[in-house]
């Protein structure tokens, strides 16, 4: 196939294309605008291979969709471009709706126009594969998991954006018969993450001896999903999926964000050695909790296995040490945007006025 991969110079986005050109037959061309958390050395490995190409562009300018439509004529849609950090959501809530869901939109009448134009074999093989997030299911009490018909309960504008995404592509697969794939994934690690996130955050901080700020008292539990198992799972929903199918991924790796970051503290401890013998875990701090920031998020991912056989190769203490390894491996890629994009400062302090 030849696919469009939306958001492929950012973290997920970025695994999926090194994924497809190094493991499958398949083309990408990968649209991507180029944001503060879009970098194109994140496809370094990949950028010389004839299969892949690169355009630059806004998935909410419609002409602009319309002609890479046109002209690259893809037989699948993989959409991953989004905003998806809560806390700048919390600052300036437009961008996500504009990018979410105004994008997610254009993408879908693009898609649908362009798939109707297709010869009838071809147009029965187009596929639309929305890539969203487990937050859309808002927090779970202390036990259960998500499951595909949890109900929706968004808590940011993040959320909400990605959920009023969500029910865009159903609504599509029903109206117009689109043969969409959806997924909802829990939270992503690896190499190659903007470093607003947690865990390349807590990283980095440690290994310059910063602050590590945790929100509220650090019970927050969430499943960590291993970035290349994700990949991994993107494409067999892609190959093998039901069209109007509902896919949760999940790495079946609850932890507090205080264990989390007290893992990392050992790790670079252990990998980068520890000043004066001191442990990393002294530079914990507590720090005014995040608004409306869910307690527990956990998936349920037996249907894509029972139905894909897909399942996460990664365990969290394996994909973390593999993670910060990384991370002090790869101090080209990661230094550069310290300096001139994120430098760490905390997100989402919304001023309120009056």
């Amino acid at each position: 196939m030849k696919i469009l991969v939306t958001g492929g110079a950012g973290f997920i986005g970025s695994a999926v294309c090194r994924q497809l050109i190094e493991d499958t037959d398949h083309e990408v061309v990968n649209l991507d605008k180029l944001t503060y958390a879009a970098n194109l050395r994140s496809l370094d490995p990949i950028a010389s291979d004839a299969r892949y190409s690169f355009v630059q562009g806004d998935i909410a300018d419609r002409a602009f969709v319309e002609d890479v439509f046109r002209r690259h004529r893809p037989d699948a849609v993989m959409h991953l471009a989004a905003e998806s950090h809560v806390d700048r959501s919390i600052s300036d809530p437009s961008a996500f709706v504009r990018t979410n869901v105004l994008g997610t939109a254009v993408l879908l009448e693009a898609a649908t126009a362009h798939r109707d134009q297709l010869p009838s074999s071809e147009r029965d093989a187009f596929r639309f594969l929305h890539i969203s997030t487990d937050e859309v299911y808002g927090s779970l009490g202390p036990e259960g998991k998500f499951t595909e018909t949890t109900p929706y309960d968004p808590s940011s504008p993040y959320s909400a954006s990605k959920a009023g995404a969500d029910h865009l592509v159903s609504a599509w697969f029903r109206t117009f018969g689109l043969p969409t794939l959806m997924t909802n994934c829990s939270n992503n690690y690896g190499p190659y993450h903007f470093p607003e996130k947690l865990i390349p955050l807590m990283i980095l901080n440690a290994l310059e001896y910063r602050s590590l700020p945790v929100y509220g008292d650090g019970s927050n539990i969430r499943d960590w999903l291993y970035v290349e198992d994700h990949a991994r799972a993107l494409i067999a929903v892609l190959e093998g999926g039901r069209p109007g199918g509902k896919y949760n991924v999940g790495g079946n790796a609850e932890a507090t964000n205080l264990s989390v970051v007290e893992t990392i503290c050992d790790l670079v401890d252990r990998h980068a050695g520890a000043n004066g013998g001191s442990s990393r875990r002294e530079l914990i701090r507590f720090v005014t909790d995040r608004p409306g920031h869910d307690h527990r998020y956990a998936i349920d991912a037996s249907l894509i296995e029972s139905e894909l056989g897909w399942r996460p190769r990664e365990t969290f203490v394996t994909g973390l040490e593999q993670t910060v390894r990384w991370y002090l491996d790869r101090r080209d890629w990661w230094e550069p945007l310290r300096q001139g994009v994120y430098s760490g400062e905390r997100l989402g302090l919304r001023q309120v006025k009056g």
